[in-house]
């Protein structure tokens, strides 16, 4: 696929999603199968579920979406603990021997993983396995910690992913099983989320609460930064350990969960995530009193709920200015150069007599490089737009992310580059305005701000990433990457 036709190009792409489950009663592969189709939004590249009965565990792993790896059903896939991921490569080559969950057997029998997140300090760790003898099949982090599992001298598993947790550094929420035991833990940061739930007859840990919904599990609670659940009963609470073995002064989630990346209908932290998109385009609306629209319109669908946000607090009415349209996935026929087609307009149409001749706030959460703010802005003044005034519901992304979100390096982000007034003339807009730092911290509920990680927009990387990807560099030759 040509990357100048690929509409999700110019957005920050997704991390990964994750789910486990353990139950004696519960169809385990089904519920798996239905928790990544929740949280596919989370990753389209890949998709896999491992399932163990107590003694043997069964993995099928595939490149694509969820419904197409298991359209031909889930036999084979029997057992009481499952899990699951759906990818978005960030570490590693998009190849199939990347895809997870990842399965080896160790001294204490059958393991598999799944993780959300990116570890910083890889390379280093990677380095010193190699020059002990360890050997590696794949090319992603993740497999870090099975082999740090797997060569741990502690006696229980969870002593064991204790050990590996307080090695690694970055981002990691995290399922792992044996045959016997689903262990979920997260980094003491909390970058990435993290929940559980309980079913009738078992329990759930995922990246998301909408996963839990789908699979009629009840929301309990989020798995805390820095801690491990143990589950190795229907019935019994998962056992509680705090494993981290530093503390730091204040939790880091993404705040760009808020922002993009998870779907409105869930809960994070005790955060809804509708909540916050629509405190964010109130927040919005305060900070540009002076634009005189008729319209406000959202680049569909992550930029609605702010822009129904914008709407309620202007009193300009919100209008579907964009069409969207669903089942356009990121690969379709090639146009043709005698074509010309602006491919934007595969995903997106503008409603014409919603947009012709009115005066039109744009909202959407994010401009990464600006080649696409740039078609659509286009896209609704062929329609017939007189303004165009573009509002973005995050403030400008100047920094690469090292915790699990595929950005570009930072000389391709547009807004390391150009200053506002040079990114409005790029993408054509009549005006360009970005909420404030302090807006977006003003949008939260129910976290405090000091709890979030803002790193895309002011470099304030919580655990000195940059510092430790850079030293990590050094190995890349050594590695053979």
């Amino acid at each position: 696929m040509v990357k100048d036709f690929d509409f999700e190009a110019d957005k920050l792409h997704e991390e990964c999603g994750v789910f486990g489950i353990f139950s004696h009663k519960d169809d385990v592969a089904l519920n798996t199968y239905w928790g990544l189709f929740a949280l596919q939004h989370r990753g389209q590249e890949s998709a896999g579920i491992a399932v163990s009965d107590g003694k043997n565990m069964f993995i099928k792993r595939g490149m694509g979406l969820v419904a197409n790896i298991f359209k031909d059903g889930l036999q084979g896939l029997e057992g009481h603990i499952g899990i699951g991921h759906v990818r978005y490569s960030t570490t590693g080559a998009s190849m199939m021997f990347n895809v997870q969950p990842m399965k080896v057997y160790y001294d204490g029998g059958n393991l598999a993983l799944a993780h959300n997140g990116n570890l910083t300090n890889a390379m280093q760790i990677r380095k010193k396995l190699m020059d002990e003898g360890a050997v590696f099949n794949t090319t992603v982090d993740s497999e870090i910690i099975l082999t740090l599992v797997s060569r741990s001298r502690a006696k229980t598993l969870p002593e064991r992913v204790a050990d590996a947790a307080n090695t690694i550094a970055g981002a990691f929420a995290i399922v792992i099983s044996n045959d016997h035991e689903l262990i979920a833990f997260r980094d003491p940061y909390g970058f990435r989320p993290m929940v559980l739930g309980k079913l009738d007859n078992g329990w759930v840990v995922c990246s998301e609460t909408c996963a839990l919904d789908l699979v009629g599990a009840k929301y309990i609670r989020d798995v805390k930064p820095g801690e491990m659940l143990v589950i190795k009963d229907d019935y019994e609470e998962p056992v509680s350990i705090m494993y981290a073995k530093t503390k730091p002064a204040h939790k880091a989630h993404c705040i760009f969960e808020y922002v993009y990346f998870a779907r409105p209908d869930s809960v994070i932290d005790g955060e809804s995530v509708y909540q916050a998109r629509l405190n964010m385009g109130r927040q919005l609306a305060r900070e540009t009193k002076d634009i005189k629209a008729d319209v406000v319109i959202s680049v569909p669908d992550s930029g609605t709920p702010a822009a129904i946000g914008y709407g309620l607090e202007s009193g300009i009415p919100f209008v579907e200015g964009l069409t969207k349209n669903k089942y356009v996935g990121r690969t379709f026929i090639q146009p043709t150069q005698k074509q010309r087609l602006n491919a934007v307009k595969l995903k997106l149409n503008a409603n014409r007599p919603l947009i012709e001749g009115k005066s039109v706030v744009m909202v959407d959460d994010s401009i990464v490089r600006g080649t696409t703010s740039g078609k659509i802005v286009q896209l609704l003044k062929d329609a017939g737009a007189k303004a165009v005034h573009v509002c973005i519901s995050s403030p400008p992304v100047m920094n690469p992310c090292y915790y699990g979100i595929d950005t570009s390096a930072r000389k391709e982000l547009i807004a390391s580059t150009k200053n506002e007034e040079e990114i409005r003339k790029y993408i054509k807009a009549d005006s360009l305005h970005y909420i404030s730092m302090e807006g977006l911290r003003k949008s939260l509920s129910v976290l405090h701000p000091d709890d979030m990680c803002y790193a895309c927009f002011n470099a304030a990387y919580p655990d000195k990433a940059e510092d430790v990807i850079r030293q990590g560099t050094k190995f890349l030759f050594d590695l053979g990457c």
